[in-house]
């Protein structure tokens, strides 16, 4: 099932989809349709499409251990700053507890693993995770301007 719906703070919209990589294209449109609604500029507008792409498709292929599961991507946008939050109800997992990758290291030699998170923590401005009420919580902000 896949909802569109306004929340209760009136700037902020939500989209509950499937958590599976087929999503992935209704997930990009609403964001995109979203930041366009507040003129985001190309830049931001790319660094924001690859992280969501990271971070919900490590939703998509191991929040629910090969069950099925649904992902809700809420959008907010305050006084220039744009807050994207990724909530499932999978395995309870804080991606900022890993360390950073060492990229100073060639592709060979580095663990697998590691780099989507790294590169979300580079291009956000904020990156928050927390486990509430059986569910994981990933908020990432980004200033517009």
């Amino acid at each position: 099932m896949i909802c569109f719906e306004p929340t209760a703070s009136g700037g902020a919209k939500e989209l509950h989809v499937p958590a599976e990589k087929e999503s992935l294209a209704l997930v990009n449109d609403f964001v995109d349709s979203f930041l366009e609604e507040h003129d985001c500029p190309m830049k931001a507008q790319m660094q924001i499409d690859l992280c969501v792409e990271e971070a919900f498709v490590n939703i998509a292929s191991y929040a629910y251990g090969g069950d099925k599961g649904d992902a809700t991507i809420r959008l907010e946008e305050t006084d220039g700053t744009v807050a994207l939050t990724l909530i499932d109800s999978g395995t309870p997992y804080d991606p900022l507890a890993r360390d950073d990758p060492d990229i100073s290291l060639s592709a060979e030699d580095r663990q697998i693993g590691g780099l989507g998170i790294f590169l979300i923590k580079k291009s956000m401005d904020t990156v928050e995770y927390r486990y509430e009420n059986g569910r994981n919580i990933l908020r990432m902000t980004k200033k517009l301007n």
